[in-house]
């Protein structure tokens, strides 16, 4: 496969999986969550992997340094990057991971330092902290992170898979390995629904209790982990872009689209586009970009700190920016990988490198760019504003359609609507909490999804910056 070697570095869009963590319980039905907790290894993890993503990508002599970024001898600069972590279930999790992440990629320094007045210099607090604006992203104000919870359609698609006979074969295939498992699993269900909470839990009392791990059998983790991978590749992949399977990644495309073309431009001053995820839009990912086609990448779960790095590239024939895909599994990778994306308009057989108009174009159509257009795709009425959403756009019958527009905006109405109508519905949606894509808010706070899937918000100091646009 033929790769433009002597092709730039433009800009970065990264999503990385969060740290090594406490264990903790979703639901198998409806993937609602409850909360954990990172642990030091996590944070070692993310730092790990921000200070590969530095040398990488910020040290000036390296072949894949962004042209224009502030380089590692640099500070850090605001407009230059943007950084968003979900704060659902997993509750602060994720934004703690991007924390260790942002620390290893921008690590503190004696630059961080002012001379003040009266000549004394004063250095930001441990020895030249940087602190590095974090977007908390509540799914209950902006879905473009966590779509697949509070999905009714979604809930229907994991049901369907329970029912289908695929499943009902490889539950009598392991029967009796579910059946083995159960003295190890401390009273939890062991059945092939719940096998992704069986696995965390084999996982994490792998990792974190000694007594665990030497009395489990030795092929056990290994077995349940793959059953594990079968099992969620299923639930967040689809057969078509569009399926409801992929929604993980669907609503995330917005922001992602607006990222390359934000890089791709001159004039603007975007150079690294960091998410902070889960492992759920990672298969939809996946999924939907075909690199799991020609098994060169397998269909798992990625592992802590994996990451995913779309690099926007100016190759040296062609004035079109092209898109190239590269992976890293966690720790047990050593470096990342570049991967051949195969989708509908590019079969990825002749070229690893995607000009961004044909990937744009194949992405675009997928991409659930509002919340109403969530409340539209998941059948939801309730949830997220949807009630207020959908009455004002049904009390408009004279629009015909709505703009599709910016992360930044996505939640508002078109401008089409009448504006007694907008304005009755800006009223709801203040009261709610701005239902957007990329809300700013002067402090983060961690939504925690109590256990009928409603969504108790608590604040904390953490600073957080809106995505620019």
């Amino acid at each position: 496969m033929a790769t433009d070697n002597q092709s730039k570095v433009l800009g970065v869009v990264v999503f990385a999986r969060h740290g090594d963590r406490q264990g903790f319980y979703q639901d198998p039905d409806t993937y609602t969550a409850s909360a954990t907790a990172i642990t030091p290894l996590g944070e070692q993890q993310e730092f790990q992997l921000g200070s590969l993503l530095r040398s990488i990508y910020l040290n000036a002599s390296a072949p894949t340094y962004i042209q224009g970024i502030a380089d590692s001898d640099s500070l850090f600069q605001q407009n230059q990057v943007v950084v968003r972590a979900d704060a659902g279930g997993e509750g602060g999790v994720i934004f703690d991971s991007a924390v260790a992440l942002v620390q290893g990629l921008w690590p503190a320094t004696p630059k961080s330092s002012t001379q003040l007045a009266n000549g004394t210099n004063v250095t930001s607090p441990l020895g030249g902290y940087q602190y590095i604006p974090i977007e908390s992203v509540e799914p209950n104000e902006d879905v473009s992170l966590e779509g697949f919870t509070s999905c009714n359609t979604f809930d229907d698609h994991t049901e369907a898979f329970y029912n289908s006979s695929a499943f009902q074969q490889k539950n009598s295939q392991v029967s009796q390995f579910l059946q083995d498992l159960k003295p190890y699993m401390d009273g939890r269900p062991v059945t092939l629904e719940n096998m992704w909470n069986i696995f965390d839990y084999m996982n994490v009392q792998s990792i974190h209790n000694a007594t665990f791990a030497n009395s489990l059998p030795p092929t056990y983790l290994a077995q349940a982990r793959d059953l594990a991978n079968w099992h969620e590749y299923n639930v967040f992949s689809d057969t078509a872009s569009t399926g409801i399977g992929n929604i993980a990644f669907r609503t995330m495309v917005p922001s992602v689209v607006t990222a390359i073309q934000r890089i791709a431009n001159s004039s603007d001053p975007l150079k690294l586009h960091y998410s902070a995820i889960a492992y759920k839009p990672f298969l939809s990912l996946f999924n939907m970009t075909g690199v799991v086609a020609d098994g060169a990448l397998p269909p798992t779960i990625v592992n802590y700190a994996a990451a995913v790095v779309l690099e926007v590239r100016q190759p040296s024939s062609s004035s079109e920016p092209v898109l190239r895909f590269t992976f890293k599994n966690g720790t047990d990778d050593s470096t990342f990988r570049t991967y051949s994306m195969s989708f509908p308009g590019w079969d990825g057989s002749a070229d690893t490198d995607v000009p961004i108009s044909t990937f744009i174009n194949a992405f675009q159509p997928t991409a659930v760019n509002t919340t109403l257009d969530w409340c539209h795709v998941c059948g939801q009425t309730q949830a997220r504003g949807c009630a207020a959403l959908l009455g004002a756009a049904t009390s408009a019958p004279a629009v015909a359609h709505y703009d599709r527009i910016s992360p930044v905006g996505a939640g508002f109405l078109g401008a089409g609507l009448t504006v007694a109508v907008f304005g009755a519905a800006f009223a709801v949606l203040l009261f709610l909490g701005y239902l957007t894509f990329g809300k700013s808010k002067g402090a983060v706070s961690r939504a925690r999804i109590a256990k009928h899937g409603h969504l108790e918000l608590q604040s904390a100091a953490n600073s957080v910056t809106k995505e620019s646009v």
